[in-house]
Formats: C-alpha cells, sequence, structure tokens
C-alpha cells in the first residue's frame, strides 16, 4: 500500500484575522511567494523544531549540543535550546533556495529568483533543483549557481555579424557628406556634325 500522503500545514484558526493577514501579505511580498500556504507550511516546521527542543529541555547536555548542532548546519543562527525556541517563521523562509538566489544578487527580484528556479537555471553543486521552497544547508550555501547557457544556431550568428557593422566615426561621416556636396557633374560633351545642304550634294553629282 502506497503511503497516504498527508498535509505539512495547518490553515489559521481565524481565517479573517486583519493582523495576520496584513503580515502574512508583508511576508508574501518580502520573499516572493507563490501562495500563503508557503506561509502556513514554514510556521509548521518551526513548530516542529519547537516541540522538538521543549522535549529537550530535560534531556542530557549532549542531546541538546547534537541538536543545536543539527539546526545549525541547516543555516539557523542558534547556539543553544533557548534560541531555538525562539526561532521564528521568518527564519525559515530565509533559507529557502528562492530567497538565497536573490540575497546573493543571482536575481533582480524574489519573483525573479522564482523564476529562475522553476525554469531550472539554478544548481546547487552537481545538483539542478527547481523546487523554490528547497531547504538549503550551510554547506550547501557556496554552491549556489546559476547555470544559463543561452543557445543561438551557427547561421543566425553569421547573419548577425554581417547586419550588425561597427559604425563609422561621425568626423569620416561628416568628410563624406562635404565631397558628396562639392562634387560637380560635369556636362555630356555635345559632338556637333557639320551641316550639309543636299542641294549642294545634287550639284556636285551633276
Amino acid at each position: 500500500m502506497p503511503k497516504r500522503k498527508r498535509k505539512k500545514y495547518s490553515r489559521p484558526q481565524r481565517p479573517f484575522d486583519k493582523a495576520r493577514i496584513q503580515e502574512e501579505n508583508i511576508l508574501r511580498d518580502k520573499y516572493g511567494l507563490k501562495n500563503k500556504k508557503e506561509i502556513w507550511k514554514a510556521d509548521a516546521a518551526i513548530r516542529r523544531i519547537r516541540n522538538l527542543a521543549k522535549q529537550l529541555i530535560t534531556k542530557s547536555e549532549e542531546e541538546k549540543q547534537a541538536f543545536v548542532k543539527k539546526l545549525q548546519a541547516k543555516g539557523f543562527t542558534v547556539n543553544s535550546i533557548a534560541d531555538s525556541l525562539a526561532l521564528d517563521k521568518e527564519d525559515w523562509l530565509k533559507r529557502r533556495l528562492q530567497t538565497l538566489v536573490f540575497t546573493k544578487k543571482l536575481a533582480r527580484t524574489p519573483k525573479q529568483a522564482r523564476q529562475l528556479v522553476a525554469h531550472k537555471q539554478v544548481s546547487v553543486g552537481n545538483r539542478t533543483i527547481n523546487i523554490p521552497s528547497y531547504q538549503v544547508s550551510l554547506e550547501q550555501e557556496s554552491q549556489i549557481r546559476l547555470n544559463i547557457v543561452l543557445k543561438m544556431p551557427k547561421n543566425l550568428k553569421k547573419d548577425l555579424k554581417e547586419k550588425i557593422k561597427p559604425e563609422k566615426p561621425v568626423e569620416e561621416k561628416k568628410e563624406e557628406i562635404q565631397e558628396k556636396a562639392l562634387e560637380v557633374k560635369k556636362p555630356e560633351e555635345v559632338i556637333e556634325k557639320p551641316i550639309i545642304n543636299t542641294n549642294e550634294e545634287e550639284k556636285e553629282n551633276a
């Protein structure tokens, strides 16, 4: 039997809370999100981290340090269990591939970063990832790069080279215009033939 898929988020209990709606609108525009479900997923992920941190409060220091190191490897700035309890959904959104492409100035806007990722133009290491919500670890952060390659037919390149020629300097253009203005076409030479009277020709023949 295939494993049944479960929702990784829960809808807000008060759907028409004005303060929450305004906050979500700001986050959606700030991180270039597709919809508010991505915010709810981030909130649910942070909630799971908090629950694990609460369970470790009574555990040994070794388990606490292992949990903190695991969060640090994922890219979260935490040094203790208390820091992990203070994490917010915005901390999760900052670790998304889409956000990091924008913060690394590989894209002009968060929406453009999302477009690049969705169109398979972003690689993390040797892998091409087309999931904007992909969580990038601290080790992978330095391996993010764009792999855009513009392909153009050879025949088209030749045509463009022939069409696109460097323009002449302005001074040369002025000289050509002046030369053309000074040129005066000579009138065509008219060859004058002698006029012979037909009467004189008849007398000579007689």
